[in-house]
């Protein structure tokens, strides 16, 4: 009985995060033609899907890179 709550609790916060993910991408995506901090929001949209998705893990890290580089000057 316990496991079936437990599974039913992590697939709920699994939404809930893929969810907010989105949303939060989904905003920082508009404001880049939008005011807004677009360069903040995006990352933060990127790091709540990076938790469950690779795809987002890659981007977020290429975004990593990129930063760098041109913190760097390069």
């Amino acid at each position: 009985m316990w496991h079936v709550i437990l599974r039913t609790l992590g697939r709920a916060k699994r939404l809930v995060v893929i969810v907010m993910g989105f949303t939060i991408l989904v905003a920082g995506i508009a404001m880049i033609v939008l005011p807004g901090p677009a360069v903040v929001v995006i990352p933060i949209g990127l790091a709540l899907l990076a938790s469950e998705f690779i795809w987002a893990r890659r981007l977020l890290d290429a975004l990593k890179e990129r930063f760098e580089r041109i913190r760097k000057g390069k």
